[in-house]
């Protein structure tokens, strides 16, 4: 018999954060598609030599992709929001009343 004052969803009561190897892990897969990427953009402007501006273009592009990579790679993954379910008591609440105003 479920009871009938508990909530369907747990009461938050922490936020754990990810481990230390899961953001490592999460981090160096990020550094290494954005490092990925520079290869290709190299390797196209070497294809598309003849079209000088798209050459250039993806050339200007890959420049400053590893520096990108680095600020990306070191900062902190975003915190996950996640609705917080806060425990709530059966009562009622203290309803707010008019308060007396004494005048000089």
């Amino acid at each position: 018999m479920a009871d009938p004052q508990r909530a369907e969803e747990p009461v938050l009561i922490t936020d754990a954060a990810l481990s230390y190897e899961e953001e490592l892990a999460t981090r160096k897969r990020r550094y290494k598609i954005m490092m990925g990427m520079r290869i290709p953009c190299m390797v196209l402007a070497a294809v598309f030599y003849q079209i000088p501006w798209l050459a250039v273009t993806l050339l200007v592009l890959s420049i400053p992709l590893p520096w990108m990579a680095v600020l990306i790679a070191n900062d902190r993954l975003p915190i996950k929001a996640e609705p917080v379910n806060r425990y709530q008591a059966e009562r009622p609440q203290i309803e707010p009343r008019d308060h007396p105003v004494i005048e000089g």
